[in-house]
């Protein structure tokens, strides 16, 4: 099914077209920060199925997939928020940047990101000292909790780094960069 001719992808209004779920996916922006996430999503994926198959079939759990599933996903989150913050897909309200005059729309846009580096970043202090004071291990597992809790700070860093980075790029843009900007994030297959 092509979008080109609906009237209700926005093109009809001069809007971006939309992306919809049945265009093919690009994955030629995938980079070496992407693969933690890649893989601890593959890891967590069969900690689950272990986890499955020994409790409904096996009909005997293993202790520890239960766990080390709930860390996982956790490290997931946090992994992918770093990809998610390098291509600046993070979710944003884009109809009110749009419909508000462009000059506010530069504003708005440079204030959120300046909002969310200072959010990251406080977020980044306070995980460092409460890794500090963690002392506890894992129950099932003799694994420090800390080792988790500095992967998420370290993840928290780089989201922090990327933010900054899109913050002194919004502040350099145009109001009309920015919005050809947003309409491009919108409208890539």
């Amino acid at each position: 099914m092509t979008q080109e001719g609906n009237s209700t992808s926005g093109q009809a209004n001069g809007g971006p077209k939309l992306k919809f779920e049945d265009t093919p996916t690009d994955i030629s922006d995938i980079n070496w920060i992407d693969a933690p996430a890649l893989i601890m999503f593959w890891v967590l994926a069969l900690t689950v199925f272990v986890q499955f198959f020994t409790r409904y079939v096996l009909n005997d759990s293993l202790a520890w997939t239960e766990e080390t599933a709930r860390y996982f996903l956790i490290l997931v989150t946090f992994l992918g928020g770093i990809s998610a913050m390098r291509r600046g897909s993070h979710i944003m309200l884009e109809f009110f940047i749009r419909a508000v005059p462009r000059r506010l729309s530069k504003i708005m846009v440079v204030t959120s990101q300046a909002i969310s580096v200072g959010l990251l970043g406080t977020m980044t202090w306070i995980g460092v000292q409460l890794t500090f004071k963690t002392r506890q291990k894992m129950l099932s597992l003799p694994i420090p909790k800390s080792w988790i809790y500095w992967i998420c700070v370290i993840a928290l860093g780089m989201m922090t780094i990327y933010a900054a980075i899109w913050l002194w790029r919004r502040i350099h843009q145009t109001p009309n960069e920015i919005i050809a900007s947003i309409d491009e994030h919108l409208t890539a297959d």
